[in-house]
């Protein structure tokens, strides 16, 4: 029989994480699938509990909450045969977005993980290596400059919760960031310019929405890097909000590139991934072709 083993964030999506778990534990089981729900306390807690999972052989290790739980979990799952599953309760799930899920129906999130047990996903993930030599996985986009500077106001709000939390970042960011130097290099050619804000992906959004990388693809073995140069708050103001879209892309102002390797540097900046603070840059970005199984469609 076939083990699972449901890691829950109980807070995700407004308290929704638990209740999410138990009717998705309610399809995995009526699949056959022997069932373990887990409420870590603490985010340290998730991250054990998925490597006990991965550990004991637990065949489908399943993250039931938002983007930073995806993250947790599958920081153990990472080039291993554990199956990755995701039911998703969080508020923004850019991650579930870009893997195709369905949101707000956990029942549906769990046929979608019983249905493709025979045909498992292989996708890509990047690895993030910090100036100590630590290493992170991310799944989706790790932000710098105006984003991850909205995250670090943001985080530091006791009050509201949520998106409005960020919507208050960002209102704040807008009177005091500018521009910044930055040292960017693709595959060893190197970008010296100064930027609002750089972006690298494996997936497409951050923040809700926000289709920062809206060209990027997680099956095929690249990164994709969003520059935005540096432009007046006027002008900033006027391509922000295209980002939900996707559309900004098309901004003089806006430069891409795609590579397997990518190495950000700028004073003082702090990089974020699924939403998760990582630390201070520089920092190395690579690719790792094929290095999840994941469960969705």
């Amino acid at each position: 029989m076939l083990r699972a083993s449901l890691i829950v964030n109980a807070h995700a999506g407004k308290g929704n994480g638990l209740r999410a778990a138990g009717i998705a534990a309610q399809v995995l089981g009526a699949a056959g699938i022997e069932t373990t729900i887990c409420v870590p306390a603490s985010r340290e807690g998730a991250a054990l509990a998925s490597q006990d999972a991965v550990a004991h052989g637990i065949e489908i290790v399943v993250a039931c909450g938002g983007d930073g739980t995806i993250h947790t979990v599958l920081q153990a799952l990472a080039q291993t045969k554990t199956l990755f599953g995701v039911i998703p309760t969080g508020t923004g799930d850019d991650n579930a977005r870009t893997l195709g899920l369905p949101l707000g129906d956990p029942a549906a999130a769990g046929r979608v993980i019983t249905d493709q047990l025979g045909t498992p996903k292989t996708i890509d993930l990047a690895r993030v290596t910090m100036p100590g030599g630590e290493q992170h996985w991310y799944l989706g986009v790790m932000s710098t400059g105006f984003d991850s500077s909205v995250n670090e106001r943001a985080n530091k709000l006791r009050w509201p919760r949520g998106a409005a939390r960020y919507l208050l970042g960002i209102l704040g960011e807008l009177r005091t960031f500018s521009a910044l130097p930055y040292v960017v290099t693709v595959d060893g050619s190197t970008y010296t310019d100064t930027a609002m804000l750089v972006s690298v992906g494996n997936g497409i959004s951050y923040g809700g929405g926000m289709r920062v990388c809206p060209n990027a693809v997680i099956d095929d073995g690249e990164l994709d890097i969003t520059w935005l140069h540096e432009v007046s708050k006027a002008v900033f103001l006027r391509v922000f909000p295209s980002v939900y879209k996707g559309t900004h892309v098309a901004n003089p102002a806006v430069q891409m590139f795609r590579g397997r390797s990518v190495t950000v540097a700028a004073a003082g900046q702090v990089a974020y991934a699924d939403g998760e603070r990582l630390g201070p840059l520089p920092v190395q970005v690579q690719v790792a072709p094929g290095a999840l199984r994941v469960l969705a469609p």
